[in-house]
Parts: C-alpha cells; structure tokens; sequence
C-alpha cells in the first residue's frame, strides 16, 4: 500500500517498457500528487500557526504559495502538451482532463491557506484556544486535512470508494459553517470576547468551508476520471 507522501517512481527500465505517452501520464500524476501533498501540508501548518501563535510558521506559508502557483502553472503546460502532442483517448484523455481540473482546485486550496495565514500575521496576540474551540476551528481544520488526506489516498490507489467518503466529510464542514453566525452571536453576548479576534475566526470558517468544497470538486473529478461518471451536476440530498 502507498503512503501519502510516497511518490511515483520510474525507472529507466519501465521507461523502456512504457510509451511515451504513458511516461507522460505517470509524470504527471506524480506532479498532481505532489502539489496535493504540498497543499496539504500548508493546511497543516496553517492549524499549528493558529494554535501556537507561530508567526514564523505563518511567514513560511505566505513564502511557499509561490511554490503552489509555480507548480500549478507547471502541470497546465504538461496537461495542454500532452493534448497537443499526444492525443490521448478513453480514460488517459478523462486523466488529463481530470488533472487540468484537479490542478486548479488545488492552487485554490493553497489560496485559502496562504489567506489564513495573512490572518494570523495580522494579529496582534494569540486568539483563545477555548474560543476557537467554541467556534470548532480546531475540527474544521482537522476535517479538512483529512478530506486532503482521503483525496490523496483515492487518486493513488484510484479507489472512488476513498474519494466518496469526502462527500459526506464536506457536511461536517458545511454544518458548522451555517451555524457560526449564530455561535457568535451567542459568544458575544455572553463572553464579550474580543471582537476583532471573533471576526478573524469566523473568516477562517468561510475559508475552510470553501477548503471542503474544492476538496469535494477534486474527489468528483476522481471519480469522473476512473469510473466516466459526472457526479457534480447530479442532485444531492439537503445536509441533515
């Protein structure tokens, strides 16, 4: 079984073996799953900067976003040459059309990072660890990594059964995210918490929803590419 972080090899034999569109289709999903780690991993430290108030954490997010867009920008130009170059067919053509996909959403993901991190340089001291409980960041967060964690795990072994487990992890999200206003509210009439500190927490809420969102767009673009189905469009059950 391969780990997450575990990365697509080739070698020279299997090169020989292999077409060169087939290379090119293996060096690319190692590229996608390299930017989905790297995305990930800026989403983890994001938590910890949070938490521990590490301001030099938060630096060195704001620092790797130039390696999110250098690598999206790498996998768009290795999508639209094996397109002009190759044309591909069947699933290697719903592949490449899957990553193109899949590579947008994940420099959107690294947007969302880099902004919460531009949030935590912005305070002046540490938020409350029991307010962001009460405000259930700390689960966001780790919902989210995990949704990341299963995408990463599903376009690997490229098991749609992985990748739909992250639809009904989005309503956790989802859920949380409807009932801030309201948390907030009752927050501040009864702690008087500092305001500022509320209103930076409940922006992180809206980020890691939309972090949810593109994490379920990347689980359905799986799913399309293994199984040819477009779930997206399909109507879906309200959130209980």
């Amino acid at each position: 079984m391969m780990k997450e972080t575990e990365t697509i090899n080739i070698t020279q034999e299997e090169k020989e073996s292999m077409s060169h569109l087939d290379t090119e289709l293996k060096i690319l999903k190692e590229d996608v799953l390299e930017l989905m780690h790297l995305v990930k991993t800026q989403l983890d430290k994001c938590k910890t900067a949070l938490l521990e108030f590490d301001l030099e954490l938060a630096e060195e997010i704001n620092l790797n976003e130039k390696r999110v867009d250098a690598m999206e920008l790498k996998i768009d130009r290795d999508c639209e040459n094996i397109l002009a170059l190759f044309n591909p067919v069947a699933i290697d053509l719903r592949f490449v059309l899957a990553a193109i996909k899949i590579n947008s959403d994940l420099e959107r993901l690294g947007d969302h990072a880099n902004s919460m991190a531009k949030y935590i340089l912005e305070l002046d001291e540490s938020i409350d660890q029991s307010l962001i409980e009460e405000m259930q960041v700390d689960i966001m967060f780790d919902t989210a990594t995990e949704m990341l964690h299963n995408v990463s795990n599903a376009f690997i072994k490229e098991d749609t059964g992985i990748a739909r487990k992250i639809f009904s992890m989005d309503k956790t999200l989802n859920k949380i995210h409807q009932e801030s206003s309201a948390r907030i509210q009752a927050l501040n009439e009864e702690k008087k918490p500092n305001l500022q500190m509320l209103l930076y927490l409940f922006s992180m809420i809206g980020k890691l929803e939309r972090v949810g969102d593109l994490s379920k767009n990347t689980a359905e673009e799986i799913v399309f590419y293994i199984e040819a189905k477009v779930l997206k469009h399909k109507k879906t059950q309200p959130d209980k």
